[in-house]
């Protein structure tokens, strides 16, 4: 019988700093719906909450064709040209 010893350590736990934020928002936020089934009601409570709090900014919101396949070319290339910050909506 083989035995696999795991030389780490789990008796403290690993920490980080989160890294200083001024709390402000500006820019142009893309929302980028996968088309898993309720994406777009966890983007729509995202999209108010940011229009709500930062309202400087442009929300743009875009959809995958499927959730099954990576998004097309062409929508990538279009999200990239047009966004400072990208939220992925992931839901079920």
């Amino acid at each position: 019988m083989n035995v696999i010893l795991d030389p780490t350590s789990e008796s403290v736990p690993v920490t980080r700093q989160l890294t200083p934020r001024s709390g402000a928002l500006s820019g142009r936020v893309s929302l980028l719906d996968i088309a898993k089934p309720r994406g777009n009601v966890l983007l729509d409570r995202v999209e108010t909450l940011l229009r709500e709090r930062h309202p400087g900014i442009e929300v743009q919101r875009f959809s995958k064709p499927t959730f099954t396949k990576p998004a097309p070319d062409a929508l990538r290339q279009e999200v990239r040209a047009v966004s400072d910050f990208v939220i992925e909506g992931l839901a079920d």
